[in-house]
C-alpha cells in the first residue's frame, strides 16, 4: 500500500491552524479559570495577562483560520465529506466568530452573563470535542501513516510553494 500524501499547502495551513487553536484553547482555559471558574478552576494559581495572551493568539488565528477555511471550501472540499473534518471547521468558525464579538473587559469586570460569552464558552468546548473527534477519525480512517503524512516535510513534484497558485487556478478554471 502506498504511503499517504497530503498536499503541502494543506499541511502548512492545517498545522498553523492546529497550533494556534491549541494555543487559543489553552490560554482560554487560563482565562476561564482565572476570571470565571463557575464549573471549576485549575488547581494552581495563575498570574499574567492571560486575556491579552489569548487575544494575541486569536488575532493571529483569525487570518490563518480564514485562509484555511478558504482552502477547505475549495481545494479541500472532498475532505469535508468526513463529518469530523466539517465539524472541526464549524467549531473553529463558531469560536473565532464569537470571540471577535466579545469585549475583553467583560471578564475583567466580572460580566459573565453576555450571550456572546456563553456562545464562546460553548464553542470552546465544541473545539475540544471536535479536535479529539478529528484526531480519532484520522486514526480510524488511515491510522498512524495518515496522521504522519500531515506532519511530513516531504514534497512531491509540482507541490512546492511555487506551485500553489497554479493549483488554485486549476481548481477555479475546471
Amino acid at each position: 500500500m502506498p504511503r499517504p500524501y497530503q498536499p503541502s499547502l494543506l499541511r502548512i495551513l492545517h498545522g498553523a491552524t492546529a497550533l494556534l487553536v491549541l494555543g487559543a484553547w489553552c490560554s482560554g482555559l487560563m482565562v476561564y479559570s482565572r476570571f470565571d471558574g463557575r464549573w471549576g478552576r485549575l488547581p494552581f494559581a495563575l498570574s499574567g495577562e492571560w486575556i491579552d495572551i489569548h487575544g494575541t493568539v486569536a488575532v493571529v488565528l483569525w487570518p490563518v483560520a480564514l485562509i484555511f477555511a478558504g482552502y477547505a471550501l475549495t481545494l479541500g472540499r472532498q475532505r469535508l465529506r468526513h463529518p469530523a473534518n466539517a465539524i472541526a471547521l464549524l467549531a473553529l468558525a463558531l469560536a473565532v466568530g464569537s470571540g471577535k464579538l466579545m469585549q475583553e473587559d467583560w471578564l475583567r469586570d466580572g460580566e459573565l452573563n453576555h450571550g456572546v460569552y456563553s456562545v464562546h464558552l460553548l464553542a470552546w468546548m465544541a473545539v475540544a470535542g471536535a479536535g479529539l473527534s478529528h484526531v480519532g477519525a484520522v486514526l480510524a480512517r488511515g491510522g498512524w501513516p495518515l496522521a504522519r503524512s500531515m506532519m511530513s516535510l516531504r514534497l512531491r513534484a509540482q507541490d512546492g510553494p511555487g506551485d500553489w497558485w497554479g493549483q488554485l487556478r486549476r481548481h477555479f478554471t475546471r
